[in-house]
């Protein structure tokens, strides 16, 4: 982390999805106080498809002056690698769990990929890794781009980017339990 005291004597707050809205001004209560803080997620970019987002609007409210640090970012990193349109692209999170819902929710993102050529990036937990692949490749038409990217920037990155034509004939990289990002781009 670059810091010359000891992680062991640093304070550690949890921020999570069931974090109360009322716990935030608790974690910005020693940041007013004077005291410098971070925001660190235990993966990807603090803030971006995670609760941190809460804390950071929260302390622009309060005036808190915010800076980022560079570091990497997965959802940019499978976009750079995966060969689709870098210059239209849209982030949309987490799609829906249920499998109807998934599946409706990929179609109406292959449509909008197809009017505007507009690369569509999302990601899912790693346990239903599989299942949002197989509804990738079960909705979309046979010539949409499909990328998937897992484990990047490490030893086990792998970065693929085929049709959904060839998706359904060569074998998927093994997904579970790995962390992913999934795009698509309709032509």
């Amino acid at each position: 982390m670059g810091t010359e005291r000891p992680i062991q004597e640093i304070e550690v707050r949890e921020l999570n999805v069931n974090t109360p809205p009322g716990e935030i001004d608790k974690l910005l209560a020693p940041i007013l106080a004077g005291t410098d803080a971070g925001l660190v997620s235990e993966a990807g970019c603090p803030a971006v498809a995670d609760p941190g987002a809460l804390l950071m609007r929260r302390a622009h409210q309060r005036g808190v002056k915010v800076v980022p640090f560079v570091g990497p970012s997965s959802i940019l990193l499978a976009l750079m690698a995966s060969g689709m349109n870098g210059q239209s692209f849209a982030f949309n999170g987490y799609l829906p769990v249920d499998a109807a819902e998934r599946g409706k929710r990929l179609r109406e993102l292959e449509q909008l990929s197809r009017k505007a050529n507009q690369t569509q990036i999302f990601i899912e937990t790693p346990y239903r890794n599989k299942a949002m692949l197989d509804t990738l490749v079960a909705t979309c038409a046979l010539s949409t781009l499909i990328c998937v990217a897992v484990d990047l920037t490490l030893p086990g990155e792998t970065i693929v980017t085929r049709t959904t034509a060839d998706w359904k004939k060569q074998p998927a990289p093994d997904l579970h339990k790995r962390p992913a990002i999934f795009l698509l781009l309709a032509s």
